[in-house]
């Protein structure tokens, strides 16, 4: 998995960007997967987005999604044009 791992709690620290390819639709059913993952069972997710430093990864529980953003622990959303990858 490519990206620099961080903690869940520095995404805020950098300015998020849009992947080179926007694959939202790709992502839509693992994303749901992941949103039931996390709020039934606490699992956690990877996930690798885009940032003007680089792609960065992080793992985390995804609270819950929208046709835009993902939203991870303290409100954090990440743009769902962002992501590269998305792993459980």
């Amino acid at each position: 998995m490519i990206g620099t791992i961080i903690q869940k709690e520095e995404v805020d620290k950098y300015r998020i960007i849009p992947a080179e390819e926007d694959r939202s639709a790709h992502f839509a059913s693992k994303l749901q997967g992941a949103v039931r993952l996390g709020n039934e069972f606490k699992s956690k997710t990877d996930i690798v987005f885009n940032t003007e430093d680089g792609p960065k990864r992080i793992e985390t529980t995804v609270w819950s999604l929208t046709d835009k953003y993902i939203q991870i622990k303290n409100g954090i959303l990440i743009p769902l044009k962002s992501l590269i990858e998305v792993e459980y």
